[in-house]
């Protein structure tokens, strides 16, 4: 997703170090640099760095629009481990994230979120056929020999653990692509995350012959369905510009644009905002 008003990931580091510091920047600030620096991990396609070193993705999508509305023309995106995006926001290395970042109580504990702008259900990707039958998590924990690859801090590995998968059989990943290095080597059987980014990678490898992505599904836990709800993420102090991103995506929303912006990386209507929202996912009832 390149063209203007992107900068590249590459002068992350040097239009970084032309912003504040110690502190997060307002939205005046940012205004006045002209571009708000972006951590992102690389899940195809919720959040990625593409071929030419632009941000691209659903996610970065998003928060493009919502900042060109807000007077700010530029965001500059690094990618970075998918646990190194949370410590990476707190450190003031990021002032937003735009990685789809599930909104769960544990992390409302540590930095802010956004009304939630896409959700997509679970899925595993697997080779051609799908040789060792899985379709859940429970199946993965009830064969020892099975082995999964997890993005390390994901809502993923936090599902396997419910369900009883072992730490044994948990590859633990930093990014997408790792996933599916270790699937096509033979290291691991299986790869768990959101069924859009499966499809979109297979799409964008050519790849979808020798690989499959099993049914989706929302994970049941204590009798309640995960249906997982992604936004924007802020530090817990920026609340002046929360409230004005949540007003911009509250329009993008009526408005269908929202929908626009993921249309080209495989979202569709379905995946849209529901009605829940983000206080009622940060207390659990969502």
């Amino acid at each position: 997703m390149g063209g203007a008003g992107l900068a590249t990931a590459a002068l992350a580091p040097a239009l970084a170090s032309c912003s504040r510091a110690e502190e997060g920047a307002s939205l005046d600030d940012l205004r006045e640099q002209g571009f708000v620096r972006v951590g992102l991990a690389n899940e195809i396609p919720f959040g990625f760095v593409d071929d030419a070193g632009d941000p691209a993705g659903q996610s970065p999508a998003v928060a493009k629009a919502v900042f060109e509305e807000l007077g700010i023309p530029e965001i500059v995106a690094t990618a970075t481990s998918w646990d190194g995006l949370i410590p990476g926001l707190q450190n003031n290395q990021f002032d937003i994230l735009a990685a789809g970042v599930f909104i769960t109580p544990e992390r409302c504990g540590e930095v802010a979120f956004s009304e939630p702008t896409a959700t997509s259900p679970e899925a595993f990707l697997v080779e051609s056929g799908n040789p060792t039958g899985i379709q859940t998590f429970e199946d993965i924990a009830a064969d020892p020999d099975i082995r999964l690859a997890v993005l390390n801090a994901s809502v993923e590995q936090t599902y396997a653990e419910y369900f009883g998968v072992t730490e044994d059989q948990m590859e633990l990943i930093p990014d997408q692509t790792t996933g599916f290095e270790h699937l096509e080597a033979g290291r691991v059987d299986a790869v768990s995350m959101l069924a859009v980014s499966h499809n979109y990678l297979l799409q964008e490898r050519g790849q979808e012959d020798e690989f499959d992505v099993t049914e989706p599904f929302f994970p049941v836990m204590d009798g309640f369905e995960e249906k997982g709800w992604g936004g924007l993420c802020l530090r817990q102090g920026d609340t002046e510009m929360l409230d004005e991103i949540n007003r911009v995506i509250a329009e993008f929303t009526e408005s269908g644009r929202l929908l626009e912006l993921g249309e080209q990386w495989g979202f569709t209507e379905n995946d849209l905002p529901d009605g829940t929202t983000t206080e009622e996912l940060c207390s659990g009832e969502g």
